[in-house]
């Protein structure tokens, strides 16, 4: 087991490939354990090189609303049928209070829909 930190795109490339001819391994094992540390090497190299950004808080509403098949005339019930239309036109921002509301009704996580 030669491990060592994944500081490039190839250190990146053969780590994966090593943990693709090791995925298999038993737990507890020299296979095993090498599976675990590249892993975590991995991890923390995508999160510093290809983070994830929030979700823009319009298209996280209609993610969820298409998720559970909800339609605009449901949105309105929760925020307001005159607001509607214009926070999915993206003409008028979410409040406090809507965030609130999306997030108790419809399971939305706070931090996508505050953008």
């Amino acid at each position: 087991m030669n491990i060592k930190p994944i500081k490039t795109k190839k250190d990146h490339q053969n780590a994966l490939k090593r943990v693709e001819k090791i995925w298999d391994a038993k737990p507890n094992s020299k296979a095993g354990d090498e599976l675990d540390i590249l892993a975590t090497l991995i991890e923390h190299y995508e999160e510093n090189n290809y983070p994830i950004l929030p979700p823009d808080p319009i298209e996280a509403i209609k993610f969820r609303m298409d998720q559970i098949g909800l339609e605009q005339k449901d949105l309105a019930k929760i925020i307001g049928a005159n607001r509607t239309s214009e926070i999915l036109k993206r003409k008028r921002n979410l409040t406090l209070k809507m965030i609130r509301l999306l997030h108790l009704n419809f399971g939305i996580p706070t931090d996508s829909l505050i953008g």
